[in-house]
């Protein structure tokens, strides 16, 4: 009898019950293959550019234990402003969502999820702003993060900048999932 609970609790420690969180916390998108060129579809339309300027859809996976909300960044570390571009920021995702369908980053912010917030971006309003960098030069790498936070809500006020949501958002991440998708244009 002693050898069949050592083996039982042998194995729950080795099996977790189901439900039990299991797996690494990951991001991905059926539209941006990571390493892979990003699509006409989300390219931004202006500045030069001549895309769709529709966000892609993104699925994200095993959020650790506590997670309460979720945030969205999607930046530019290659832009040439010597502090990158931020091009999507959108925060108070509920616990419970765990995508968003493509074009959900209108500037009205009516395709997300109830509660959740965008704030303006480096193209100087809210809502998903599609890669444009600069004719010429190699391409830039844009950065996808969903962030577990470990509140529900992050208060920022209306006028808040990415910058600033960037630092709440850091302040209560408990973990973070990424791909990168790349973007350049000929001259």
């Amino acid at each position: 009898m002693k050898y069949l609970a050592c083996v039982i609790l042998i194995l729950c420690i080795v099996f977790p019950a189901s439900g039990a969180e299991t797996g690494k916390f990951t991001l991905s998108s059926p539209d941006i293959k990571h390493g892979v060129l990003m699509q006409n579809e989300q390219v931004f339309n202006g500045f030069g550019c001549s895309g769709q300027n529709q966000s892609p859809a993104l699925i994200w996976k095993n959020p650790p234990k506590g997670t309460k909300s979720f945030a969205l960044t999607a930046y530019d570390p290659d832009a040439p402003t010597g502090s990158g571009w931020w091009h999507w920021v959108v925060y108070n995702i509920p616990a419970t969502v765990t995508f968003l369908p493509k074009g959900t980053g209108t500037p009205d912010g009516k395709l997300l999820p109830l509660g959740s917030l965008q704030v303006n971006t480096d193209f100087g309003g809210p809502g998903y702003g599609g890669p444009c960098p600069p004719a010429g030069d190699k391409a830039h790498r844009y950065i996808f993060t969903i962030h577990a936070l470990k509140v529900e809500k992050i208060d920022l006020p209306p006028n808040a900048t990415a910058a600033m949501a960037g630092f709440f958002i850091s302040q209560n991440t408990i973990g973070k999932a990424s791909f990168t998708g790349y973007y350049g244009r000929q001259k």
